[in-house]
């Protein structure tokens, strides 16, 4: 079956067919894996074999024909013989297909398999930018699409046009020697016609299907984003809301659907039209030179088994035309995706970060995510090594931002980010990101085990550190409850685990890295007051002895951390320990009056 089309192909898509290809011929012919080379030398072997027995046929049927219109003994054995002949060479004919395809399968799926890792690993480079801007649901489908296009290209571009080019060759010179140029000339004027006819209809249909995928994308991503908020929608009471954008989008692909599949039995009639014309001509040509004798009976039978061997493949030439140009279109949608530039890379050359002591430094950082919208204005502070400070501000002020850019999802406008003295654009993101451990706001889980989970947090950790981790995070008397233990599944993002679950295992599989910076992105605002302190209390057991920077919301949850850095307007407006702003009066000391004033309203309303 011919690939699906890309959810939002680009508009130039259908011009870089040559480029793409060029981009594709590597993972077709691996450079350091020679037994995919003689693979594929051993299939290329059976297509000329098996087009070979395709020419032989029509002469062994020919030959029988005639001898039927002889009489006598030794005549008809030679037709037997003949007929014979004829059915074991079209089981030749099929052993050849089949093992050329045994033979190639491997290459089809290891190109697949490099290619697709290729993009998944891509992915992974590319920048949280890259990542927000982009729906999963269409970039999952461009991959798909894109690596299913590969084996369904192979198979054509090798069985089908290159066959089909050897016999159209063949087949015009068994005619100009059997018939002359008459037959030649109207053979090869009806495979032009049928050529041009196809193209020009098949290209007004890509545009009719690449509309029909822009809106099957479009529903399935609102269909993935639906349910990955399957609790806001119940939430709100909107299922019905949802429903209906649904149906929207399908209502719309249904109705492109349509058009392209009646575009699809408008060109099957055109092509029908041009072939049968021509096995008419070719075959009233043929009756008529044996009504002036100079034909045999055989030979009627000659060129119609010629001209249905070659349009076997012709009846396929819309199709294949199509899966080709529509893999090309695919493929190019996932070689976008490779070429989409990398925004943090890297330094040449560039070493290991190297710990002696844990510091952490802003330098006059200036950031923001948008040319026109500034989020860190200069911002300079340190975090001295084995302290814990903490980040506090209003909503908007840049304390999330300071997270993304010590894990350098983001390099900083102007300034630098100094670990240890090391600026961490001039080491490997790798060494830098193995250094520091977080605990997010909202820990994400992926949908396996407990134990897996916490072991994600280095690569090749034992049971042992597995519990070692799980005893530190104080989540043995939950894994003790479970009749699965460290095997329960946690579901998709750790749903079927509390607010309170969710930020242990994550504590644990921070401790299972075991890094000499932790970072605390405000890592307890959306627990209740009661499951707060308990983590509060481990992750203090955790910071421990490390250098600890913690992004704050509530106020009460720092208080006794070294040094306070008071954000407003990513700039740096206070910083001291938490009795020292309080006596300041400043941004802090109202901060904090504003959260026990609701607190207190909060009790008062209890009561």
């Amino acid at each position: 079956m011919p690939p699906e089309l890309p959810a939002a192909p680009s508009r130039n898509a259908r011009h870089d067919g040559w480029g793409t290809l060029r981009r594709f011929l590597p993972y077709l012919w691996p450079k350091d894996d020679w037994r995919l080379r003689a693979r594929i030398l051993g299939a290329v072997s059976l297509i000329l074999l098996s087009t070979a027995t395709q020419f032989i046929l029509p002469y062994l049927l020919k030959w029988a024909v005639d001898a039927m219109n002889v009489t006598g003994p030794r005549v008809a054995t030679f037709a037997m013989l003949f007929v014979l002949a004829y059915a074991a060479g079209r089981f030749g004919g099929v052993v050849f297909d089949n093992l050329r395809n045994i033979v190639f399968e491997r290459v089809g799926q290891q190109a697949t398999s490099q290619l697709a890792e290729h993009v998944f690993n891509r992915l992974h480079r590319l920048s949280l930018r890259f990542h927000l801007a982009r729906r999963t649901g269409e970039v999952t489908k461009v991959i798909e699409r894109g690596t299913k296009s590969i084996d369904t290209m192979l198979y054509f571009m090798l069985f089908n046009i290159a066959p089909t080019v050897i016999l159209l060759l063949g087949v015009g010179v068994i005619f100009y020697i059997n018939f002359g140029w008459p037959l030649v000339t109207a053979t090869a004027l009806a495979v032009i016609a049928y050529i041009w006819v196809t193209r020009a209809i098949t290209e007004w249909r890509t545009k009719l299907r690449e509309q029909m995928n822009r809106l099957d994308g479009q529903a399935l991503s609102r269909a993935v984003d639906s349910l990955l908020n399957y609790e806001t929608v119940k939430y709100f009471g909107a299922e019905a809301r949802e429903e209906a954008r649904y149906a929207e989008a399908t209502r719309a692909y249904a109705a492109a659907a349509v058009k392209s599949e009646n575009s699809l039995g408008l060109l099957n009639i055109a092509q029908a039209l041009v072939t049968n014309l021509l096995m008419a001509a070719a075959m009233a040509l043929t009756v008529r030179g044996w009504v002036r004798g100079e034909y045999s009976a055989g030979q009627l039978v000659f060129v119609q088994t010629y001209l249905t061997q070659l349009f076997r493949p012709l009846d396929m030439l819309g199709m294949v035309y199509r899966t080709i140009r529509q893999g090309l279109i695919d493929m190019a949608d996932m070689f976008r995706l490779i070429d989409t530039e990398i925004e943090v890379q890297d330094a040449t050359g560039a070493p290991a970060l190297v710990i002696g002591r844990p510091t952490l430094t802003f330098d006059n950082v200036v950031f923001g995510y948008e040319p026109d919208r500034t989020i860190l204005k200069g911002l300079s502070f340190e975090v001295p090594a084995g302290h814990q400070v903490a980040i506090v501000g209003p909503s908007g002020a840049g304390k999330s931002t300071i997270a993304r850019l010590v894990f350098r999802f983001y390099d900083p406008w102007q300034g630098r980010i100094l670990i240890d003295g090391q600026d961490i654009r001039t080491v490997t993101q790798a060494s830098l990101r193995a250094a520091i451990g977080i605990v997010p706001q909202d820990s994400v889980l992926f949908n396996d085990t407990i134990g897996y989970n916490i072991a994600y947090g280095r690569d090749g950790a034992g049971q042992a550190e597995v519990e070692a981790a799980a005893r530190g995070a104080a989540l043995m008397d939950l894994i003790g409850r479970l009749p699965q233990g460290f095997d329960t599944e946690v579901g998709e993002r750790g749903l079927k685990l509390s607010g309170g679950e969710k930020q242990r295992v994550a504590i644990a599989r921070t401790l299972v890295k075991n890094p000499p910076i932790l970072l605390l992105d405000e890592a307890t605002s959306a627990l209740d007051t009661r499951t707060e302190q308990d983590i509060l209390a481990t992750l203090h057991s955790v910071a421990e002895g490390r250098t600890s920077l913690s992004i704050a919301h509530r106020l009460s949850t720092i208080a006794d951390a070294d040094t306070i850095l008071v954000l407003s307007d990513g700039q740096l407006a206070e910083q001291g320990d938490h009795q020292a702003l309080l006596k300041r009066g400043g941004l802090y000391a109202e901060m904090w009056a504003r959260q026990a004033e609701a607190i207190e309203e909060y009790g008062q309303a209890a009561e």
